[in-house]
């Protein structure tokens, strides 16, 4: 049996249990009792323990649920995870169907675990999938866990960043549709969003990352043949002035050739311009071990890159390794941050 000190050192994190009606509550019953896990962080859960309880009956794991009132008394293992209740959710609460009773269950627990990390009662968040339109269904107005973690810790402003073992991409927008995203970029939205990446990877121990900067256009405009010169005007003058302040930034580069020449080594980080420019490539190259980082919070959050996958949900079957792989990430975060006591 390994000492309660050795224990005690280990970065508590709080993991939100996501929709109820979709995958989350399978994902973290299997992470939460992985070994791995446990070896690096005191998980605590933050949602319903009866639908955990189930959820493990599904997965095959045999684990009993405990509820604690704080995450600082949290003391989980591999048979043991540990619940913080949050609110009440009906016992036949369907699997795989909008609801926005599952909505406002999922805001809440997300509400909960962002205040414990402010607080410093957590160490770092790391949250399961949420439905949007179950969000929205609730009331709740956010086009998804970057908004909503960035409204609830009154920042103005965050980035998304995804990674998975060949690739690392921070995008420069995100949720909104592609006309809107090309007229919102401009070289300070470019400058901050390149300069939170770096400081993301330097604070994870990476110095001096190497960055390369997508265009908007194809062949980054092929010298003003394709489109109207948004790369001279909306992101050239960023990437000049991060160079001039000693980074390693480079572009604004054909996304094609962007991506190609990270994964086989040759950047640290990629930039995207928009959504779909930056999630493509990731979840080709590795979805089942993608993490998506919040960069810009003043707390650590970590989640899966997938969605609730409804269509799988309460079947057992949903792959669990990108959770696992968010705890782990969250965990090599936070280091040993030490987290208050209740």
């Amino acid at each position: 049996m390994e000492s309660t000190d050795r224990a005690s050192t280990r970065p508590v994190i709080a993991v939100t249990m996501g929709d109820p009606a979709g995958v989350g509550p399978e994902i973290c019953a299997a992470a939460l009792t992985s070994p791995d896990v446990l070896d690096l962080c005191r998980p605590v859960l933050v949602g319903d323990l009866p639908r955990m309880a189930r959820a493990a009956a599904l997965m095959g794991v045999p684990a009993t649920m405990h509820e604690v009132e704080h995450p600082a008394h949290a003391a989980p293992g591999t048979t043991r995870i540990e619940v913080v209740q949050v609110g009440t959710l009906p016992g036949d609460l369907p699997f795989g169907e909008v609801s926005p009773v599952a909505g406002h269950a999922a805001y809440t627990y997300i509400e909960r675990a962002a205040g414990y990390a402010v607080t410093r009662d957590v160490a770092a968040i790391a949250t399961a999938p949420l439905n949007k339109a179950a969000l929205h269904a609730a009331g709740h107005r956010f086009p998804g866990h970057t908004e909503l973690l960035a409204h609830l810790t009154g920042v103005p402003e965050v980035s998304m960043m995804l990674t998975t073992p060949k690739l690392r991409v921070i995008h420069v927008t995100t949720h909104i549709g592609l006309i809107d995203a090309i007229a919102r970029i401009d070289p300070p939205l470019v400058r901050r969003t390149v300069a939170r990446g770096i400081e993301a990877l330097e604070r994870a121990g990476l110095a001096n990352p190497r960055v390369g900067v997508c265009a908007i256009n194809p062949h980054a405009g092929e010298n003003g043949l394709f489109g109207y010169g948004e790369e001279a005007e909306k992101i050239q003058p960023a990437i000049d002035e991060l160079v001039a302040l000693g980074h390693d930034v480079h572009g604004p580069l054909p996304a094609d050739t962007a991506f190609f020449l990270a994964s086989r080594g040759d950047f640290d980080l990629v930039v995207a311009m928009y959504h779909d420019q930056g999630h493509g490539p990731v979840k080709v190259l590795g979805i089942d071990d993608g993490v998506n980082i919040t960069v810009g919070l003043p707390v650590i959050r970590t989640s899966v890159d997938h969605g609730t996958a409804f269509d799988i949900a309460g079947t057992g079957t949903v792959t669990t390794a990108s959770m696992a792989e968010a705890l782990r990430q969250a965990a090599a975060l936070a280091g040993h941050a030490p987290s208050r006591t209740a």
